[in-house]
């Protein structure tokens, strides 16, 4: 693989705004990397619901999974300890953008800082209502 590819062009993100998500919080069970998140879905998403009045998007509770992640690093640094150790050390914020840049590569930007995660593809789960 040569160029990134955009998080827009995943089938796992159809009709999801990652850019106007917000991470909670990282963890880490085992070898899967997850991202607790507050996504907002695009009407085109099949559990797209027409906000309240008081709401302006439809925002509802996800996480993404990186299976198998084998390592991480932030802003351009490897991790001196574990992934483990290295993900309670990431803060929450809003998506600047997520891509791969090759295979089993991929790099999520954000408030939290440049991510690179050695994984496996991710996968967005909604959590029920």
């Amino acid at each position: 693989m040569n160029e990134r590819i955009n998080w827009t062009e995943l089938r796992e993100f159809a009709g999801v705004d990652l850019e106007a998500s917000y991470v909670l919080s990282w963890s880490m069970a085992g070898e899967l990397l997850l991202l607790d998140l507050d996504v907002q879905l695009r009407p085109d998403h099949p559990f797209y619901e027409v906000p309240r009045p008081s709401q302006k998007a439809c925002i509802r509770a996800a996480t993404i999974e990186f299976p198998y992640c084998e390592s991480l690093a932030v802003d351009g640094r490897d991790n001196e300890g574990s992934s483990a150790t290295l993900v309670t050390s990431l803060g929450s914020g809003r998506i600047d953008g997520l891509s791969v840049v090759a295979d089993g590569q991929y790099e999520l930007r954000g408030e939290f800082g440049n991510v690179q995660i050695n994984a496996e593809r991710p996968l967005l789960r909604l959590k029920e209502l």
